[in-house]
């Protein structure tokens, strides 16, 4: 069987997708399969491997969005129309953020004619929109944090009055303490936590957000634990708990190893553990994801659970939590690998 390993991308977490990528692509040739890797930013002439990869050390900062401009996105559609998947029988996306987890390079895969892993094109759209997602769960149950969506104009200027506005409007409708991310970012690319009613604050959180995107989320903040359950095939799978060492789960800790702590099984009773499961698969469902997914929850010290999002290609490096779960249920990584392509082509 010949497989794609598509990685890297043009999003805020190229580095991620390309750490994600190499575990993906040395999983399958362990496993037997016929497998090369390809970064769409290269377009239709791909780089050797060790290009494509080079020293793959993730940086403790995301890109900045100056940064991601340097990527033409035009090359994507000539790698897609490349000669590279005339032969392919799928592809594993191991992309993550924009372009590759919001269902563009899933439409263009299917235009093409090709398989691909994950979700399709509807669902990892809607996933990817915080605001759409959150709809849906609100529709069918699944508890999530009260939150407004802001629509930033391009051409206006944002006045202090406004934030005053703004403010006035969060302190009234949410209160604090707040989360602003942008609407349509993972690996908390971005976010930034308010915990005191402050205009400045306000001010420099909404200009970090709006840099990554036009639709910015502004989420009542959940103190308590911060939990997350992997789903592979129509199974939830063991619950882990995340406990940052100090500070919050930022970009930082994610991906720097020895700065958090991953307890799985999470040390929950059961029927919290249970009712995460039933929760993450209701999500899951809601959307219409397929294969496999990643739901991250808070569970607050009152002991009331709400759903963040769904992560449609959720993380495959040695810190990544799907593969952490999958473990704890007795797959291996390959064996994880291997059940993803197999479920995707069923």
């Amino acid at each position: 069987m010949k497989v794609i390993v598509v990685t890297g991308g043009s999003s805020s977490e190229r580095e991620v997708s390309l750490a994600s990528g190499l575990s993906v692509l040395m999983a399958l040739r362990d496993s037997g399969f016929d497998v090369r890797a390809a970064d769409p930013v290269f377009g239709k002439e791909q780089p050797d491997e060790n290009v494509i990869f080079g020293k793959r050390n993730i940086s403790r900062d995301f890109p900045s969005a100056s940064d991601l401009k340097k990527y033409n996105n035009r090359k994507t559609l000539e790698f897609v129309n490349s000669e590279l998947f005339d032969n392919a029988d799928i592809v594993f996306i191991a992309l993550h953020g924009k372009f590759g987890e919001d269902g563009r390079i899933q439409s263009l895969l299917e235009m093409r004619g090709v398989k691909y892993t994950g979700s399709g094109v509807t669902a990892s759209a809607m996933a990817m929109d915080k605001n759409v997602s959150k709809i849906f769960f609100k529709h069918y149950g699944v508890p999530t944090p009260e939150w407004l969506l802001i629509n930033r104009d391009v051409k206006r200027e944002y006045s202090t009055e406004y934030f005053n506005i703004l403010n006035n409007n969060i302190r009234t409708s949410l209160g604090y303490p707040l989360v602003v991310k942008p609407n349509d970012e993972g690996s908390t690319v971005g976010l930034t936590i308010l915990y005191e009613d402050n205009v400045e604050n306000l001010t420099e959180a909404f200009q970090k957000a709006s840099a990554y995107s036009d639709r910015i989320i502004i989420e009542r903040y959940i103190d308590g634990k911060e939990l997350t359950v992997g789903i592979l095939g129509e199974e939830a799978l063991p619950v882990v708990e995340i406990r940052p060492k100090h500070g919050f789960y930022d970009y930082e800790h994610k991906y720097t190893k020895g700065m958090t702590d991953y307890i799985c099984p999470a040390e929950l009773p059961a029927e919290i553990s249970d009712e995460l499961k039933r929760l993450a698969l209701l999500a899951h469902n809601s959307l219409g994801c397929r294969v496999y997914s990643r739901v991250d929850f808070r569970l607050s010290t009152e002991g009331e659970i709400s759903c963040l999002e769904i992560n449609t290609l959720p993380g495959m490096t040695e810190l990544s939590l799907v593969p952490k779960s999958a473990h704890a249920a007795g797959i291996s990584f390959p064996g994880l690998v291997k059940k993803i392509i197999e479920l995707s082509l069923s």
